[in-house]
């Protein structure tokens, strides 16, 4: 078991190594792995730890170096929309959202990214193209802040090597990120004007909050839908012939909803859905809907919802941002 010592000297820095990891691996279960594994190979080296030595920064090199592992063996996570022409859908495995509401970590003054956007869908799956030492020389200095050489002795290499990476992941990543969300208030308004659209059945009051290209998908399934007429035709032949509640959170640094059912039998309306949205210009711009109701409990979000109340949007959609 881990010592007194040991616990006391992780404890504060648990938080945003799981965050850490899951932007490394695109997937919340995997990251969970990854510390777990990380802590037991940091446990049984603890002894042996120089005094005074920084143990954030030799706790990100155990887990990055986990994460790189685990990079090698496993599929790369994505989103469908980003899914390349003829892929094999057996060698694709999908992003996940996740809370990354608190513990995303201090930043140093090095860093060019907001912490909010460094874990937001849209970055975290663009992260999942990169080669994983880019990856994490991205992370290490574009979001985390750590000085040069602090983050190549995290990585276990030189200054030079260390600054050659980074320099392609920039060069990958420039402009391929979408804009920015727009105000936080704008957000609120938007996101619940759209969950009461759908709570009242209005397919037409969804597609007029619609961005002309806005994108809809619905992993694990590798459909997507892009623009107005697209997502109405797909909301009429499918989800809007159903009863839906809405009940507001926070996913990834976005606002989101978990969407029930209607369910007759049970006379409930069942977990269905974690959709997160992206809006900009007043406008819905993407969503994602997770169809993984097992995921419910991670985000705060009942089973199911009673069939005698309107879902609960929420007290904060968009939260504080940091």
């Amino acid at each position: 078991m881990p010592t007194p010592n040991f616990d006391a000297a992780v404890a504060s820095h648990r938080a945003e190594i799981e965050v850490h990891c899951y932007r490394m691996l695109g997937s919340a279960h995997d990251a969970e792995d990854a510390v777990q594994e990380a802590l037991v190979r940091a446990w049984s080296a603890f002894d042996r730890l120089e005094p005074g030595s920084n143990v954030r920064a030799w706790l990100y090199r155990i887990a990055t170096n986990r994460c790189l592992t685990m990079i090698e063996r496993r599929r790369r996570r994505e989103l469908p929309v980003d899914l390349s022409p003829g892929s094999a859908l057996d060698e694709v495995a999908w992003l996940e959202p996740h809370p990354a509401t608190a513990g995303l970590g201090p930043v140093g003054p090095e860093a060019t990214y907001e912490t909010a956007e460094s874990v937001q869908l849209a970055f975290v799956a663009l992260l999942q193209h990169l080669p994983g030492r880019q990856r994490a020389a991205l992370l290490l200095r574009d979001v985390l802040g750590f000085p040069a050489a602090e983050a190549a002795a995290v990585l276990g290499t030189s200054v030079p090597a260390l600054t050659s990476a980074l320099q392609r992941a920039r060069v990958a990543v420039a402009d391929r990120l979408p804009p920015p969300d727009g105000p936080e208030d704008e957000v609120a308004r938007v996101a619940s004007r759209y969950a009461r659209a759908w709570e009242a059945g209005d397919v037409e009051a969804i597609v007029r909050l619609l961005d002309a290209d806005a994108d809809y998908s619905m992993p694990p399934e590798p459909q997507w839908f892009r623009g107005r007429d697209a997502i109405r035709g797909f909301l009429l032949e499918g989800p809007l012939r159903e009863r839906w509640r809405f009940v507001g959170t926070r996913a990834n640094e976005q606002v989101a909803f978990g969407t029930y059912m209607w369910d007759a039998p049970r006379g409930t309306f069942a977990a269905m859905a974690l959709d997160l949205l992206r809006v900009r210009g007043g406008l819905v711009t993407e969503v994602v809907s997770f169809l993984t109701p097992e995921v419910f409990g991670r985000f705060g979000l009942p089973d199911e919802v009673s069939g005698d109340t309107r879902g609960d949007l929420g007290a904060d959609l968009v939260g504080d941002g940091r």
